[in-house]
């Protein structure tokens, strides 16, 4: 009985969530001003926004590109140090399994890359480059070196996916120049096996050049460096100076597809059309190789 009084007016209307109408929300997006529940608050700056709001601002917003369009990324090189990781756990693997396991399974020799001895095995042409020699531990610690230091200055430029491209096939450019200038396998002939990494390590020299040209830069201590490896390669003994060879050739073409496919929409299917030009090149020569053994 209200003896009078008027009724109380009654209580504005709770706020609910647009995407979640049985629920109140008494906090808005700072972007749009709508009501948002628990579930659809994404935290900014200042406050809070919609989740739709945030989902619009991502679609909105450009992707930052490297000039070769790779992704830009922040932080460690992850492709390299994978591939230094991966290179060193295969290098422990290659003492701990017997029988010389890992050597027997995944090094290279030029039969491998022929049908016509039973033994056609051709992913030994990369497999190869992440193994190294026990005799010479140098061997492995020099070439990780060289690989962190080319590394982490190509990999931010070109972006991880690219960086990985020409490194994996500059590997095996590698083992195609080493299977184009050795004489072929003679039956009855003990077998002599390659590995390391330093064919896809001189691809990295070779890429660098190229890119560095690109940019205009100075190429004289590259020049450098490369003919002083170069040269211990043909004096050293035991050393694949061919692997060398086909690596470094291989990733300057690499690096010249991707550092001189002109920038626009279609720079990436461009790119990646190019790499596999390289890869089909690769595979035709080695092809026509083992053909006129």
């Amino acid at each position: 009985m209200s003896y009078g009084i008027p009724a109380a007016e009654p209580s504005a209307e709770i706020p609910v969530c647009p995407r979640h109408p049985d629920r109140p929300a008494y906090v808005r997006c700072q972007r749009c001003g709508r009501p948002a529940c628990p579930d659809c608050q994404r935290a900014a700056p200042v406050g809070f926004q919609c989740v739709d709001c945030v989902n619009e601002t991502k679609r909105t917003t450009p992707d930052v590109r490297t000039v070769y369009g790779g992704a830009v990324t922040a932080g460690k090189p992850m492709v390299t140090l994978s591939l230094i990781g991966l290179c060193v756990l295969v290098f422990v693997l290659q003492w701990l399994v017997p029988n010389d396991g890992i050597y027997q399974n995944l090094a290279f020799a030029t039969v491998y890359a022929s049908p016509d001895y039973g033994v056609f095995e051709p992913w030994r042409m990369v497999t190869s480059a992440f193994l190294h020699s026990q005799g010479f531990i140098l061997h492995i610690v020099l070439n990780m070196y060289m690989l962190w230091v080319f590394g982490q200055a190509l990999e931010p430029l070109l972006g991880r996916i690219r960086f990985l491209a020409v490194y994996l096939l500059s590997a095996f450019g590698g083992s195609v120049g080493y299977l184009l200038l050795t004489p072929g396998y003679v039956p009855g002939q003990p077998l002599s096996g390659v590995v390391g990494a330093s064919g896809a390590i001189f691809g990295l020299f070779g890429a660098m050049l190229v890119v560095q040209r690109r940019r205009g830069g100075d190429t004289r201590q590259l020049w450098v460096l490369i003919l002083i490896n170069g040269v211990i390669g043909f004096v050293v003994p035991s050393i694949a100076w061919q692997a060398h060879l086909g690596g470094a050739v291989t990733g300057a073409l690499c690096a010249a597809v991707v550092a001189y496919t002109p920038r626009g929409p279609r720079q990436g299917l461009l790119q990646a059309g190019g790499l596999v030009l390289v890869l089909a090149l690769l595979i035709a020569v080695s092809a026509l190789r083992v053909a006129s053994a």
